[in-house]
């Protein structure tokens, strides 16, 4: 009867204290990112898109979104280094912002609406072969 009682008192507390939520990503706003790129301190810029369509000024890096685990040598080895990433759409970057996640990186952003959103905000893109 006492492990009986000692299991259900154990299944009890495990129930009270959930295990934390998964990491997620931020999504910003061109305009945030603006604002972002005018500012100090260390940042990795992605463009992830597939074919190449443009980038947007500062961009560092470009990696398909569905090769990032295949790529990850061009990856921060610091997880917590803050990565921006963008595409044409969004929905590129969204699922490249849920692939560093798994890799567990933890300080992820996404770019709504991504190239589009710059463009319609009066933002231009730049046109140069990407060097990956």
């Amino acid at each position: 009867m006492k492990l009986f009682l000692v299991s259900i008192f154990l299944f009890a507390v495990s129930c009270a204290h959930p295990t934390p939520a998964a990491q997620e990503y931020t999504n910003i706003s061109v305009s945030e990112l603006s604002e972002r790129l005018n500012q100090a301190g260390p940042l990795l810029m992605i463009n992830v898109h597939i074919p190449y369509e443009g980038e947007i000024e500062g961009t560092d890096v470009f990696i398909p979104f569905n090769q990032l685990e295949a790529l990850t040598d061009i990856l921060p080895t610091r997880r917590d280094t803050e990565i921006i990433l963008y595409c044409l759409s969004g929905r590129m970057s969204e699922i490249a912002a849920e692939t560093l996640l798994t890799l567990g990186y933890s300080n992820v952003h996404n770019v709504v609406g991504g190239m589009g959103a710059w463009e319609a905000a009066g933002f231009t893109l730049q046109h140069t072969a990407p060097s990956h």
